[in-house]
């Protein structure tokens, strides 16, 4: 019941962030164009993501995509309650970011302990919330991971 609660408001709130508060330019790119990317690469490993969740690039929210990648965060209610609190430490701050964390937490007080270890985790990797992307497809991943001293979970 909770991750419907949780879901029910995030494709609530979807459109209006993004139109409100997002103010990037979608990176209008597709699944295809990015699964031609070079095997070792950001981008490739993107299209990979997003073919194997069946999910659509979402325009201006291109990055969120990127974190799961990048840390190997899943997708599931607690796991994106997770990578919230990870971006938290990696210093990222936004409204979404603190609702969807206020919430998880009232909803999810059983996985607080886990919460906290992803928020040391975001902390002890290098700032990498607000970089372009878009100009890193092309960048072999792990070299970002290694770069941005990010411990990917499927590790």
């Amino acid at each position: 019941m909770r991750a419907f609660i949780l879901e029910t408001i995030y494709e609530w709130s979807k459109k209006p962030y993004k139109k409100w508060f997002k103010k990037e330019i979608p990176w209008d790119i597709s699944i295809k164009q990015l699964i031609y990317y070079p095997k070792n690469s950001l981008g490739f490993h993107l299209g990979c993501f997003l073919l194997k969740h069946d999910f659509a690039p979402q325009p201006k929210l291109e990055n969120h995509d990127v974190f799961h990648v990048l840390t190997g965060i899943g997708i599931s209610v607690s796991e994106e309650i997770s990578m919230q609190f990870y971006l938290l430490g990696n210093g990222k701050r936004s409204i979404y970011l603190f609702s969807v964390i206020l919430l998880g937490s009232l909803l999810y007080p059983d996985k607080l302990k886990t919460f906290k270890s992803f928020y040391i985790k975001g902390r002890k990797a290098h700032p990498f919330y607000q970089l372009n992307y878009k100009n890193l497809l092309y960048q072999p991943l792990k070299e970002l991971q290694t770069t941005l001293s990010i411990i990917p979970l499927w590790k």
